[in-house]
């Protein structure tokens, strides 16, 4: 092949690792048993392409060649280890005699790689924390910098927390399977944690040019789904009809620069009403169950908002009663501080003051930028300019994310 034929698979080589390297890596984990060998597999994989498109051309199914030349990869490195570990040359000489397995890769259903790979790192062997680390790098790549500070803590801190986890599923042998429908329901909860913060990272990305991340969000309503039908409990509808009332707001969260719109801004008529209809309909459906949780209350809130024709209609003191209720079922200062927020539509800004500084008088959201901006903008509607300039200073010093430091730069701007 031409050197634009070589171009053209490295193209095709990209793409595919931008799309498929999360799933093809969770097939390689079960069928070879082991991260670490599955992750070199996946590298050796990706390097095989770029030496063997160019010459044998692009293969139909790319993803099935990756899997089967990883697996192929990894059969190959223990056989080499054979020479200073015997154990190696058995594990090698079963892996190759299952290659036939290979086969059935594109066949669908419920129970799908990524999430068997999921459940597996959300095992209750595992610590909490680590459940949430280690699936979060593992399904869905992010970087350790990404999920610390999701977890608000140091990345060493987060990079040790992994190699723990996965030496215990390696040491435990836990298995790489959705759990049985007994077992299912106490294994819900860290599961449903991981898809939310996995949209969260999608739907407002903790670092970066980019206010979203399709591609995480997207991935993170695949799985909602998949557990909706395999489980229909009322948090895993209540957690994926949140998801798409959020979803369904992305395209209209930034402006044709990129620049951050907030939601009293938006365009309402770029909100997509198939997926607000998808999760009204669902979070309506989980609410008459009687058995929801922080997640229904959230797509409930949710959907008061896309009720709204504008921001002005929107009916706060339904928002502010959903809150009440949220702050019963999950307590935490996030969910103080939003509600705030809304007692301060409902009421008066000095209303919402009064309890975002209590928050931050505890010490609570200190290094929350979205706190200092909350406070700073209710002191900018109040018209104390001063007051708003230091709070929006201050969170312009916590924000990591591009388009939200250039939003508090616009709002210092307008303020001088």
């Amino acid at each position: 092949m031409g050197e634009l034929a070589a171009e053209q698979v490295q193209e095709k080589v990209d793409a595919v690792y931008r799309s498929e390297s999360r799933r093809i890596l969770a097939t390689l984990i079960r069928l070879l048993g082991d991260f670490e060998l599955a992750e070199d597999a996946l590298h050796d994989a990706f390097s095989a392409a770029l030496k063997q498109w160019p010459k044998d051309g692009i293969p139909a199914k790319p993803s099935a060649w990756l899997i089967t030349a990883g697996r192929f990869k990894a059969i190959d490195a223990l056989r080499r280890r054979a020479r200073f570990d015997a154990s190696q040359a058995i594990i090698a000489e079963q892996l190759d005699g299952e290659t036939r397995e290979v086969v059935k890769l594109d066949s669908e259903s419920i129970e799908d790689d990524r999430l068997r790979l999921i459940f597996t790192c959300c095992h209750p062997v595992l610590a909490p924390d680590a459940r949430v680390a280690l699936t979060l790098r593992e399904v869905c790549g992010l970087t350790t910098e990404e999920i610390a500070h999701a977890f608000l803590t140091a990345p060493s801190t987060l990079a040790k927390r992994i190699v723990r986890a996965k030496a215990k599923i390696r040491d435990a042998r836990i298995p790489y399977q959705v759990p049985s429908a007994d077992e299912l329901p106490d294994r819900l909860d860290a599961v449903l944690q991981v898809v939310y913060l996995v949209f969260n990272e999608g739907y407002s990305a903790s670092a970066g040019e980019s206010v979203t991340r399709p591609d995480l969000s997207g991935e993170a309503v695949r799985l909602g789904r998949l557990l909706a039908e395999l489980l229909p409990e009322p948090e895993v509808m209540g957690l994926l009809a949140l998801m798409l009332l959020q979803e369904s707001r992305r395209v209209a969260r930034t402006s044709p620069t990129g620049d951050l719109i907030l939601l009293e801004d938006q365009d309402r008529a770029l909100w997509n009403r198939d997926q607000i209809a998808e999760g009204q309909a669902m979070v309506k459906k989980a609410l008459s169950l009687r058995r929801f949780g922080a997640y229904t209350l959230q797509a409930a809130i949710a959907a008061v908002h896309a009720d709204a024709s504008d921001a002005a209609a929107t009916n706060w003191a339904r928002i502010v009663g959903f809150y009440d209720l949220l702050l019963r079922v999950h307590p935490s200062p996030v969910v103080e501080l939003n509600r705030a927020v809304a007692v301060a539509m409902r009421d008066s800004p000095d209303a919402g003051l009064a309890l975002i500084d209590a928050i931050l008088a505890r010490g609570d959201l200190a290094d929350y930028h979205w706190a200092h901006s909350a406070q700073a903008e209710l002191w900018r509607r109040k018209g104390s300019t001063a007051k708003a300039r230091a709070s929006y200073e201050l969170a312009l010093t916590l924000a990591r994310q591009e388009a939200e430091r250039r939003f508090l730069e616009r709002r210092l701007a307008e303020l001088r």
